[in-house]
């Protein structure tokens, strides 16, 4: 057939293995193939030549089909030939296989200077009973923190937890002082997701309670602990109000993007807030079943996300959250 003869002539002529796509689209293809074309005009011809027909066209179908295969495996063959003068060389390209997230590198940094000053790691459960979320810390019953607008309620009585605080509760009640304990973790709150807000993020309380803890050495700990991160740098206590902690005060650090001069990150003050800190209250230490005219204790807590805006500059605190391969190859390390 002469169409045969074009096809092994077309064939053969394929110099690559795109072309010879092209050839076998062009003969076997099943909308315009050229021998699909003829299984389709089978069906047409009368009932005494369509089994002629239909075995001479099925040879052709197959001795196209076979010829096609053999001229793949020799241009197949031939392709590593044409390959040849590249520079085997060259470095190939690189792929970011992943790293630490921003947050987690602050966390372990904070562990790590507070394990030098004697701490240990302390850790609770996420689903809270309110005894332990809020009745044990001093909250009172009206307390609007309780409101289910501000909390996660799972059932009556268990929510998630809306800070690591329970965990100091947890650890006052199964070991005697003294006690020097960091408890990082998630926790979560009915908040909007914002540029400064998430409803679930983690969070690192520190406490500890010995004889003769005063307020004075909460300041000099924080202050070690913000020279260690930050470098040396400026601090401040101002006077806060928390339930569980009294005095109360909320601790700043120069801003370390201006340098103490304002600028739009520090709303032109010169000063970034980084915790809340206090003297745990004696009722939070009765509540534990310690001897709060023995003991005393002081506890602190901090944002790890709020720090990392700090450390890396970071304008938009959802930016922690959006899993950007491209931001977070930037500040691996």
């Amino acid at each position: 057939m002469k169409i045969g003869e074009e096809a092994s002539a077309a064939i053969a002529g394929a110099s690559d293995l795109a072309a010879l796509d092209v050839v076998r689209t062009a003969l076997l293809g099943r909308k315009a193939g050229q021998v699909t074309e003829l299984l389709k005009i089978l069906p047409q011809l009368p009932p005494d030549d369509r089994r002629e027909a239909g075995a001479v066209v099925n040879a052709l179908k197959t001795a196209v089909g076979e010829k096609l295969d053999e001229r793949n495996a020799e241009l197949s063959k031939a392709a590593p030939a044409a390959a040849s003068d590249a520079d085997l060389t060259m470095p190939g390209r690189a792929r970011w296989l992943g790293a630490k997230h921003p947050i987690t590198l602050v966390i372990e940094e904070i562990e790590e200077i507070f394990r030098d000053l004697g701490f240990t790691i302390a850790v609770g459960p996420e689903a809270e009973t309110e005894w332990y979320n809020f009745t044990s810390l001093n909250f009172p019953a009206d307390h609007p923190a309780m409101d289910m607008h501000d909390t996660l309620y799972l059932s009556e009585g268990v929510l998630l937890r809306t800070h690591t605080s329970p965990v100091q509760m947890r650890t006052m009640q199964s070991h005697k002082p003294p006690i020097r304990v960091l408890s990082p973790g998630n926790v979560y709150r009915r908040d909007f997701f914002d540029a400064s807000h998430a409803p679930m993020f983690a969070q690192i309380e520190g406490l500890c309670v010995d004889e003769g803890i005063s307020f004075v050495d909460l300041k000099a700990v924080l202050t070690h602990f913000a020279n260690r991160f930050f470098g040396k740098t400026k601090t401040r206590f101002r006077p806060s109000f928390f339930p569980f902690t009294e005095p109360s005060a909320e601790m700043d650090v120069e801003c370390v993007i201006c340098g103490g001069s304002g600028c739009a990150s520090c709303k032109g003050t010169g000063w970034m807030e980084i915790l809340g800190s206090g003297m745990v209250h004696p009722r939070v230490l009765k509540a534990a079943g310690i001897d709060d005219e023995k003991y005393t204790g002081w506890a602190f807590g901090m944002g790890p996300a709020r720090i990392a805006k700090l450390r890396y500059n970071i304008p938009d605190i959802r930016i922690l959250y959006d899993s950007d391969v491209r931001f977070l190859e930037q500040v691996a390390r």
